[in-house]
């Protein structure tokens, strides 16, 4: 079995989807359970996460419909306002969608590197665990030391890092990044989605052996039982092909056990999501 932890769905709105810049124009369209189911059966994925790219509970529940009416989409990582005085009221209404499982904001885009660290936005972490629902951590490299200090301070939460935390593949620059990673690979309530690598490195250039380093830093850091694959689809299509970042990971875990990739491609999404089969 293989399961897919992290992609997303969205009707293109030119404002909403702002950061869908010039350069990413490819991606100026829309992107539904149609366009990404022959890929999952092609490339023998059996299900889905969907995680929100709109901070508004209106992608939430989109998700959620979505996920209602294709049952290849396991999950859904939606968005709530963290922040809110009335985060609880909020989550209590969310609760009852089995297919919800999880929140994330994206702190990578907050201005303030010290957001997360926002009593209100603590706050909101801190109620997640009361109904079982995890978070997902998109930042940069430059913020993985707050990373630290937040997971710590909620052991009881289920937290994952998308994209392996953003390292620069262009630079090869991963002093800092690796660094922050072992760090936050101290915490045994975080977990780390192999996902979003191409995205990261010169989109019509990169080579597998691009990213060998920093998934040598992560599978030591964290084990197989914390790793989980990814595909960040539609945005990785602006410099792969499906095929191809299945590739990439099948060829890097190609020699570890049947188990541990068994781990790696479903066991471990499915674990800390909850996915029902």
């Amino acid at each position: 079995m293989r399961i897919d932890s992290h992609q997303h769905f969205w009707k293109y709105h030119p404002v909403k989807d702002a950061w869908i810049n010039e350069k990413m124009k490819v991606i100026r369209r829309d992107f539904l359970p149609s366009d990404l189911e022959p890929l999952l059966f092609e490339n023998q994925i059996d299900g889905c996460v969907a995680v929100q790219a709109d901070q508004s509970e209106e992608e939430t529940r989109f998700l959620l419909d979505l996920a209602r009416d294709n049952d290849f989409i396991k999950g859904v990582v939606g968005w709530v306002d963290l922040c809110s005085e009335n985060v609880e009221e909020r989550l209590e209404y969310f609760n009852k969608y089995e297919k919800l499982k999880g929140f994330r904001h994206i702190l990578q885009g907050e201005s303030d590197i010290n957001f997360m660290h926002m009593e209100g936005f603590q706050n909101g972490i801190s109620k997640l665990s009361e109904y079982g629902f995890t978070y997902d951590i998109l930042i940069f490299p430059k913020h993985l030391k707050n990373a630290a200090k937040l997971v710590a301070k909620f052991p009881h939460q289920k937290f994952v890092i998308d994209h392996l935390a953003k390292p620069d593949f262009k630079i090869q620059n991963f002093s800092q990044w690796e660094k922050g990673i072992i760090a936050m690979a101290q915490f045994p309530n975080v977990m780390c989605k192999v996902s979003g690598l191409v995205t990261e490195a010169h989109w019509n250039r990169w080579k597998a052996a691009d990213f060998t380093y920093c998934l040598d830093v992560v599978t030591d850091a964290f084990g197989i039982d914390r790793l989980m694959f990814g595909s960040d689809w539609p945005v990785s299509t602006l410099a792969a092909s499906y095929a191809e970042l299945c590739d990439i990971v099948e060829d890097y875990f190609w020699e570890f056990s049947i188990e541990d990739r068994e781990k790696f491609w479903s066991r471990n999404a499915i674990d800390f999501y909850d996915l029902k089969f």
